[in-house]
């Protein structure tokens, strides 16, 4: 069918299934079966073999219904895209199908205690134990763990090589029963994040993503399919909704408030843009590398801006607004979450600019060497 007979197709389904309250994973089989999950990605592995076309053209109509399918951001987001650039066959054919019928929830394992923004500083271990390994460690900052069956988990193999080089990638089984969970409540009296425990927690070596050692290679690779995922807005709302609602709450006929809405629009459009080009550009092959990190700024600074234009335009009535509310709160954690402002701007500097990085005295020291963390 042509992009006009795809995207009123969906629109006719989106009517009759998008609104009901259904458990998320019966919605998701739902939507795998109607043909509307993993529409770019490839027909061997499960998905649709689709372009952006009408992937865009499904987000443009979907736009105005609650999915109820946050839980799956994480997997669709980040997980099944690294393994489907860096999983083995086996891997592939094991995994992806359920994730995007939503029979299994995943999860990303990578921030710990002593190691958000330098992620390559973190000390959870795995130990070769025969055929397999061995996991002790913890986790935090982790989305959705208390819902995950699988997880995507960056441990570290090998203490004497500089810290980059000792890393390894697994799919852990999250039901294992050395694997404790426990939510952490934020602002919002919701528990989006939670931390994680792992004691001898035993993997197969057929659940290493990528060769032993090479697991920042891997990380780099979820990182990235990360910050795009955060920067589109996977899971939360975006800027052309909170755009709608502030031109409900405020005086549009003041000039200046014209002015914001006009800034706000603006910024909501180029990096709606930007995130096509990027998704465009991985779709065709070429990595888009460190200009991912300029996206996911881009949508941390419109959150913060519609926060600002929510407080002070509309004033205290903005916290108690569903949607401005999120924005509100949605703020401080979009400054972090995927890596911190400050990160992105030294990885767009070094790698897009071509500036001279800072200078690092721990790139080359074996990381038994290094005090990091809560390691002496």
């Amino acid at each position: 069918m042509n992009l006009d007979e795809y995207r009123s197709a969906a629109r006719v389904w989106l009517a009759a299934n998008a609104d009901r309250t259904d458990d998320a994973r019966e919605f998701m089989a739902r939507l795998y079966d109607a043909g509307y999950s993993g529409i770019t990605w490839p027909k061997r592995w499960g998905g649709q073999g689709l372009t952006q076309a009408e992937e865009r053209a499904f987000a443009a109509e979907a736009r105005d219904h609650a999915l109820p399918t946050y839980i799956f951001s994480i997997g669709l987001g980040m997980c099944g895209p690294t393994l489907l650039d860096r999983g083995t066959d086996a891997q592939r054919e094991r995994f992806v199908r359920p994730l995007l019928r939503g029979e299994e929830v995943w999860c990303q394992l990578f921030s710990e205690p002593g190691a958000g923004s330098d992620v390559a500083s973190l000390q959870t271990r795995a130990v070769r134990d025969g055929d397999g390994w061995v996991v002790n460690g913890q986790k935090v900052w982790t989305s959705v763990a208390q819902h995950a069956d699988w997880g995507l988990l960056l441990t570290r193999t090998d203490v004497d090589v500089p810290k980059h080089k000792g890393l390894t990638m697994f799919v852990v089984d999250m039901h294992h029963p050395g694997v404790t969970v426990r939510p952490l409540k934020d602002m919002t009296g919701r528990s989006h994040f939670n931390e994680i425990f792992f004691d001898d927690v035993t993997i197969p070596d057929e659940h290493r993503v990528g060769e032993v050692n090479d697991g920042w290679g891997v990380a780099v690779t979820t990182l990235l399919h990360e910050r795009l995922s955060i920067s589109a807005g996977v899971g939360m709302g975006g800027g052309a909704d909170w755009l709608a609602r502030l031109r409900e709450a405020v005086d549009t006929g003041d000039p200046l408030v014209r002015d914001q809405l006009v800034e706000l629009h603006i910024r909501s459009r180029a990096l709606s843009l930007f995130n096509q080009r990027l998704s465009q550009e991985t779709r065709a092959g070429l990595f888009p590398g460190a200009r991912g990190s300029a996206a996911k700024l881009l949508l941390a600074e419109l959150t913060l801006y519609t926060a600002d234009l929510a407080t002070s335009l509309v004033g205290p009535e903005s916290v108690v607004d569903e949607e401005l509310s999120h924005a509100i709160s949605l703020a401080p954690a979009m400054a972090l979450g995927g890596g911190t402002n400050e990160i992105m701007r030294n990885i767009i500097g070094e790698r897009v600019l071509n500036l001279p990085p800072e200078p690092r005295v721990d790139k080359t020291v074996p990381f038994k060497d290094l005090k990091v963390g809560t390691q002496q």
